[in-house]
């Protein structure tokens, strides 16, 4: 099974974007997943990796949750 990995930047209050995040895979994919964690990070980081494959960087790419979304879709 996959697993989702979500590491966000606790000092930038990123929380709830990550949360939102995690929400919507686990509703849209559900037994699709293994799990969808949270991880805690700084330095600005949001990072989403599907089996450990980085498919979403918020250094590189605006924040899009249905972009993020079909990202991981692609992985499945």
């Amino acid at each position: 099974m996959t697993l989702v990995e979500i590491e966000y930047c606790v000092p930038c209050g990123f929380l709830n974007r990550a949360e939102d995040l995690q929400h919507v895979l686990l509703q849209t994919f559900g037994e699709q997943l293994e799990a969808v964690t949270l991880r805690t990070g700084d330095h600005g980081i949001f990072e989403v990796r599907v089996d450990g494959e980085t498919v979403f960087d918020k250094s590189e790419d605006e924040f899009d949750v249905d972009e993020i979304t079909r990202s991981v879709k692609e992985k499945l």
